[in-house]
């Protein structure tokens, strides 16, 4: 395939084209990945999730400058809220991070959530795969910014940063909040502004209260994009997670069951596709009028609807 070709030279028109076709799910999406996929796993995924207008848009670019000083290679994913009258994204982090536009070693790619409720798109993971395989030390997913349900970064990323701000409100509730439970590294970004002080106390009280729990004690780190205050620190504890799950044998572990996630995920959508097929068709009407008319219960409906499908 003559776009292979073009990707492996390092290509990044053949690398957009390769991420639109598995975005899209277009024709030879599987024989491009099959091919692709040997050649992953090298690069560090870092997740950057927080709620909207949290900076993390702003974070991301800093954190490309940074690593672009020490000759590292960076892509990035950001996912943006898509339409929900057209289905289009709206690519607002790519206007924002154009500084980055025609630096060879930086790569964005603006993604729709598509409906997706956990912060990202369900086409993540490939093209995520498709710029490790293309050979960036770094790939970073920055979320929709939904707040309190985008988890599913934490089955992308192999470190994830949590981003608050002290404008956000109670600090305690905000801690309080599902998405707290999924960082590595907490970020108290646009730490020039009043509370930010107490927002870190406040996360490391929580932190203590866990005490041995914690294989990995997340730090906590104030960041200022506009001061530039903590934003090397900050990408040394990424550095420095990164080596702790190397050193301590989590990071094949967390991989192997991030795979094994996968595998569940993909098998599920594909019986779900096929069940979809199934139900136009009238002896699965008929089946479901049974149900209607209380002849059936929908647990029986649904043990033979997947005997169909040849699943026992």
């Amino acid at each position: 395939m003559e776009l292979l070709e073009r990707f492996w030279q390092g290509e990044k028109r053949a690398l957009a084209r390769i991420i639109s076709l598995v975005e899209n799910g277009g024709e030879g999406k599987e024989e491009v990945l099959t091919k692709l996929y040997p050649h992953t796993g090298k690069a560090q995924i870092i997740g950057i999730t927080g709620a909207p207008g949290a900076g993390k848009s702003s974070l991301t670019d800093c954190l490309i400058e940074l690593s672009r000083k020490e000759n590292k290679t960076v892509a990035v994913v950001a996912v943006d809220p898509s339409s929900p009258f057209t289905g289009g994204a709206l690519l607002g982090d790519r206007i924002r991070m154009q500084n980055h536009a025609v630096d060879d070693g930086v790569y964005i790619r603006s993604m729709g959530s598509r409906g997706s409720l956990g912060g990202i798109s369900a086409a993540t993971k490939d093209v995520v795969k498709v710029l490790d395989a293309f050979g960036f030390d770094y790939i970073i997913i920055e979320t929709v910014g939904v707040g309190q349900g985008e988890l599913d970064v934490m089955h992308v990323a192999d470190t994830v940063l949590v981003v608050l701000t002290p404008t956000a409100g109670d600090s305690i509730q905000t801690i309080k909040a599902g998405i707290m439970e999924i960082a590595d590294i907490f970020v108290v970004n646009k730490a020039d502004l009043p509370g930010a002080g107490k927002m870190v106390m406040d996360i490391n009280t929580m932190l203590d209260l866990k005490g041995e729990q914690l294989i990995w004690r997340p730090p906590v780190i104030k960041t200022s994009t506009n001061t530039g205050e903590g934003l090397s620190e900050l990408l040394g504890f990424i550095k420095k997670h990164f080596e702790f799950l190397i050193n301590s044998q989590l990071l094949e572990k967390k991989r192997q069951d991030r795979r094994e996630r996968e595998i569940i995920e993909i098998s599920l959508n594909i019986v779900s596709q096929k069940l979809q097929l199934l139900l136009d068709k009238p002896e699965i009407q008929s089946l479901i009028a049974e149900v209607n008319r209380k002849l059936k219960p929908p647990q029986t409906a649904a043990v033979e609807l997947l005997n169909r499908l040849g699943v026992k």
